[in-house]
């Protein structure tokens, strides 16, 4: 079948949205599925790539990322559906891409991918220590309001987990369907584990070679709650000692800088590139700390459960639908003193038992990437098999 994917932020130099339409055009190719992708660029321009093709309309750069350009033209978005006559199509946002594909005229079944959730980035992180959360999703009814009208145009609202499938029915979004986001489960695995990799980690933040790593994977920004982890690290590192190695970067850097320094204990590793390092380095550690509660799926979760490596996370979003008690502890997002508790219940915890808890959920609970897209090409034959019946 053909698949078309409206992609409002679909880019070059695109992050993760690239990573998983690249994917995408991947595993359509080898499994029998032509994927086309609709994509904002400099100039209307067709190209093969991956085994698809995309078709780029031109629009202008977004004025505060010039990687990205705005998807505005309607008129040629339908006339690309028209030509292109799709067994089925995506709207992958919310915005003038997921709009787009709701008012074109062809027959063929749409799809609403929602795979973010703006309220809990940031009026959930900014708000609901204060508020609570459910009033701050009062507050921000309006948008749920418009996220109702938009995925009643569409024959099914896909999302990356159970549990979110679960809160959009609540606020009354049209058929949502969960069809959960996997991991390179080769790649992290316990048999990566290296007690050298570990002990250089160590040396570098300062600590004895017996101390506890901790390791965190973070964007630099508000949601990651990262203020929080390094407080409830410094407080749980006075009763034991422990170490912290934090790999990312983003909008906030400097701020995290100036936060890490005062900390003994924490080392901020920038970004890494090498998928092989990382995997060592999770295999290794003795935790993953977490603080984003916004997450749709936590990738980077899975990764270290998959690793063998416990967790600390918050008790909501993409990284508590992960946790479960024999390998997680879980904490109020935002809550220091929480977080701090949940750290030191965790490493009191026999490493054997937590280990082979991560081993059995790395079994039977998280899936593949390919595991994904079969599940999504699955859903989109059945879409379309309905459709014609």
């Amino acid at each position: 079948m053909k698949f078309v994917d409206v992609a409002e932020f679909y880019a070059e130099e695109g992050g993760g949205v690239r990573t998983y339409i690249n994917q995408k055009l991947q595993a359509g190719a080898r499994a029998g599925h032509e994927i086309v992708i609709i994509a904002p660029g400099p100039e209307d321009a067709e190209e093969e790539r991956l085994g698809g093709r995309i078709l780029w309309v031109k629009g202008p750069t977004m004025p505060f990322d010039p990687r990205y350009y705005v998807l505005y033209n309607e008129r040629r978005v339908h006339e690309l559906l028209d030509r292109e006559q799709p067994d089925l199509v995506e709207g992958s946002s919310p915005w003038t891409g997921g709009w787009f594909t709701a008012r074109w005229k062809g027959k063929a079944p749409r799809t609403f991918i929602f795979h973010s959730d703006p309220v809990a980035v940031y009026p959930q992180t900014f708000l609901s220590r204060a508020l609570g959360a459910g009033t701050v999703d009062g507050l921000f009814d309006w948008y749920w309001s418009y996220l109702r009208r938009l995925s009643r145009r569409y024959d099914a609202t896909v999302v990356s987990g159970h549990w979110l499938a679960r809160k959009l029915d609540g606020f009354g979004l049209a058929k949502p369907v969960a069809v959960p986001f996997g991991i390179d489960k080769e790649q992290f695995s316990p048999t990566r584990a290296d007690e050298a990799v570990k002990a250089q980690i160590l040396e570098s933040c300062g600590v004895s070679p017996d101390a506890k790593l901790l390791v965190t994977i973070s964007r630099f920004h508000p949601e990651k709650r990262l203020g929080t982890l390094f407080e409830a690290f410094r407080r749980a590192s006075e009763k034991q000692e422990m170490a912290l190695v934090v790999f990312g970067g983003g909008p906030l850097d400097g701020w995290v800088r100036r936060r890490a320094a005062k900390v003994p204990g924490i080392r901020l590793a920038g970004y890494t590139k090498d998928r092989d390092e990382l995997a060592a380095i999770l295999a290794s550690a003795d935790a993953m700390l977490h603080g984003s509660a916004a997450e749709t799926y936590g990738l980077v979760v899975a990764e270290a459960i998959c690793s063998g490596l416990p967790i600390i996370v918050p008790d909501v979003g993409g990284a508590a639908d992960l946790a479960a008690p024999g390998y997680a502890e879980t904490y109020t997002p935002g809550d220091v003193a929480g977080c701090t508790d949940a750290i030191g219940r965790l490493l009191a915890r026999p490493r054997s038992e937590l280990q082979e808890a991560c081993a059995e959920v790395a079994r039977t609970g998280i899936g593949t990437m390919d595991d994904h897209f079969r599940q999504l090409f699955e859903l989109y034959v059945s879409i379309v098999e309905e459709s014609r019946a």
